[in-house]
């Protein structure tokens, strides 16, 4: 499996994470867990972190259709973070962040997570495995 989850009980942070080659299937696959996950734990903020991609290879229409659903949290005011160090990955990012961006106007794209930490005023997490039931 590409992408785990874990979560960050003290301050309420679900955050998942993709690894390896991604494609259009996996990360649909990994959107639409998101979408069963985060209702069940009830962050109060969550982080797509893809520091460990090596490959993205989803389409453009893959990446804009993700962007026209539903938003995942369907609390506008609720911070969502992608975590996307390499500059091919940020800008594949940037890219749904432009076209999602009325449905979810508290959406950052940042290459670090201290960026993420900053954003979302914490200094200190303690990320766990979180495991679906």
């Amino acid at each position: 499996m590409p992408f785990y989850w874990d979560f960050d009980q003290v301050n309420r942070i679900l955050r998942f994470r993709l690894q390896g080659r991604i494609t259009d299937e996996e990360l649909q696959d990994c959107y639409r867990e998101a979408a069963e996950v985060a209702p069940a734990v009830k962050p109060r903020a969550g982080i797509m972190d893809l520091s460990d991609v090596v490959s993205l290879d989803v389409s453009r229409q893959t990446v804009s259709a993700l962007a026209k659903r539903a938003p995942i949290f369907p609390d506008h005011e609720r911070p969502r973070i992608v975590i996307a160090s390499s500059t091919l990955v940020l800008g594949i990012m940037r890219m749904f962040l432009a076209e999602g961006e009325a449905t979810r106007p508290n959406l950052y794209v940042v290459q670090t997570p201290e960026a993420a930490w900053a954003i979302l005023g914490v200094k200190d997490v303690q990320f766990e495995p979180y495991n679906k039931k």
